[in-house]
C-alpha cells in the first residue's frame, strides 16, 4: 500500500470520529506532482485524534513514545557516531559531522558559488521519520507523576540533533534573481509565486524592537500595510506575532507569552526547515480567526462560518525578516521553491496542551536553489512563504529556510539582530 492510499484509507475510517469530535481537521491537500509526506497517520493532522477536546495531543505523545521504544532513531544515532573520521556516505550525498569539516570539503573540491554568492554547509536531518517536540509549556513536563515519560521525551528531542548532518551548499545572491530568471524581479508578488521568497522595502518608525509592545503597535500595522501594498490583489493581512534575534542582546530575555512578549533569541535556527504544511498552514488560520489564539495582533473574531468563506478563498501565510542593523554573522537564507517542489517534506510535530502543530524537514539534494541577502539593511525586509492555499501546482506553496555562518566575514563582524513577524495574506 502506498502512501496516498494509506491517507485514502485513514479519511476513510475517521471520517465518523471526526464528525463528533470539535476540532477542527483540516483535510490534507497536497500539491499537485508533489509525493505524500514523511508523517504519522498518513498525514492526517492529529486534530483527528481529539479525545474529550485535546486536540489530538494525547495520542501524539504516545506516539513518540513509542517511536522512542522502537529504537530506530537510536540505531541511526549509533551508525553516524561510529563512523570512520571524515565525510559519511549518504542515500543524498555526503555528509559531515561538524562545519569546518564540511568547510573544509568545499574548499578542497573547489565548489564555488556565482558573484555575490557563497559556497557554505548547511543542516539538514539524515532521519526520514516524523519527530515530535513536546513544547515548554506542555504541562507534561510539571507533573511529577510523568517524571519518567519527561525524561525519555527530553532525552529524544536531544537526540533529534544528533541526526543532522552538514551538507556542501551554494547561496546565490537574491537581489540578482533576474539574472537567474530573466524578467524576474525580488521586490515584485511575481517572485513570490515563483519561488516562494522575495524582498521588500520599509522605512519604520519603530524605534525599539526590544519592547514588545511597541512593536505590536507601530511595526505590525507597518508590515500589514506593507503586504496589502506588495500583494495588490489582496484584500487583507494579519500579523500575529514576531521574534526578536540577538545573539549578544544583555537585557532581559525572559520570554512571557500572557504579556504577548516574546522575549530575546539567543539561538539563530540551524536547520533546514519550514515553519507550517499542508495541515498546519489551515489549522493555524482557522485557530486564529476563530479562537484569537495566541494572537499578538488584531483581535479576530470570526465565526467558523466566516473563516470557513475567508478561507475558501486564496491565502498565504507569509514570514518577514527586518534587520535592526546590517546584518554581519548568520545570515538568513531562503531555498526557491522550484528546486523541491517533488520533494517529500518530514513532519515535525509540536505538542503543546491543547493543539498539536506540525513543522516540516527536508532532506538534502545537491540542486537546492538557496538564496540569500548579503550584508541586508534595516531597510530591507525578506519574505518567505509558510503556506500557500493554492495547490495546483501554478504557484509555490511554500519555501524553506535556516540560518548559516558566513566564513567570508570578518571575525569580528556582528551577530544578526533583527525581529521577525509573522503573518496571513488574505484573497
Amino acid at each position: 500500500m502506498d502512501r496516498h492510499e494509506a491517507i485514502e484509507n485513514r479519511v476513510a475510517a475517521n471520517a465518523e470520529a471526526e464528525a463528533d469530535s470539535s476540532a477542527y481537521v483540516p483535510t490534507l491537500q497536497l500539491t499537485k506532482g508533489q509525493p505524500p509526506p514523511i508523517a504519522a497517520n498518513g498525514g492526517l493532522s492529529y486534530m483527528s485524534f481529539d479525545r474529550d477536546g485535546d486536540a489530538g495531543t494525547t495520542a501524539a505523545i504516545e506516539a513518540a513514545l513509542k517511536q522512542i521504544a522502537d529504537g530506530e532513531g537510536q540505531a541511526l544515532i549509533d551508525r553516524i557516531e561510529n563512523a570512520p573520521p571524515g565525510p559519511i556516505e549518504t542515500e543524498w550525498g555526503l555528509g559531515f559531522r561538524e562545519y569546518e569539516e564540511c568547510l573544509d570539503h568545499i574548499r578542497a573540491n573547489g565548489i564555488e558559488a556565482p558573484e555575490g554568492g557563497l559556497a557554505l554547509p548547511l543542516r539538514y536531518t539524515v532521519h526520514e521519520r516524523p519527530s515530535y517536540s513536546i513544547v515548554p509549556s506542555n504541562a507534561l513536563w510539571r507533573d511529577p507523576a510523568r517524571k519518567t515519560e519527561a525524561e525519555l521525551l527530553r532525552k529524544a528531542e536531544e537526540d533529534n540533533g544528533r541526526r543532522y548532518l552538514y551538507f556542501p551548499q551554494v547561496m546565490r545572491d537574491a537581489r540578482r534573481i533576474g539574472e537567474y530568471y530573466p524578467g524576474l524581479s525580488a521586490s515584485r508578488p511575481e517572485c513570490m509565486d515563483k519561488l516562494g521568497v522575495s524582498l521588500a522595502h520599509l522605512e519604520s518608525k519603530c524605534s525599539n524592537f526590544y519592547d514588545s509592545a511597541e512593536v505590536e503597535r507601530v511595526f505590525y500595522p507597518e508590515i500589514e500595510r506593507l503586504l496589502l501594498e506588495f500583494f495588490p490583489d489582496a484584500t487583507d493581512a494579519l500579523v500575529y506575532n514576531h521574534d526578536v534575534f540577538d545573539k549578544d542582546y544583555q537585557g532581559d530575555r525572559t520570554e512571557d507569552q500572557d504579556a504577548r512578549n516574546p522575549g530575546v533569541n539567543a539561538r539563530y535556527a540551524n536547520l533546514v526547515h519550514n515553519d507550517l504544511n499542508d495541515n498546519s498552514g489551515r489549522v493555524r488560520c482557522r485557530e486564529l480567526l476563530t479562537k484569537n489564539l495566541r494572537n499578538f495582533g488584531r483581535e479576530q473574531h470570526y465565526t467558523e462560518a466566516e473563516a470557513e468563506a475567508k478561507m475558501s478563498r486564496r491565502f498565504m501565510s507569509i514570514n518577514l525578516a527586518k534587520p535592526m542593523e546590517t546584518v554581519g554573522q548568520f545570515p538568513f537564507v531562503l531555498c526557491a521553491w522550484p528546486s523541491f517542489a517533488d520533494q517529500p517534506y518530514i513532519t515535525n510535530y509540536r505538542v503543546y496542551d491543547d493543539r498539536v502543530g506540525e513543522t516540516t524537514r527536508f532532506t538534502y539534494r545537491p540542486d537546492h536553489e538557496w538564496y540569500w541577502f548579503p550584508r541586508q539593511t534595516p531597510t530591507e525586509v525578506s519574505m518567505l512563504k509558510c503556506y500557500d492555499s493554492i495547490t495546483d501546482g501554478s504557484v509555490s506553496r511554500w519555501s524553506f529556510h535556516t540560518a548559516c555562518i558566513d566564513p567570508t566575514a570578518p571575525p569580528d563582524a556582528p551577530c544578526r539582530k533583527n525581529v521577525v513577524v509573522r503573518s496571513y495574506v488574505f484573497f
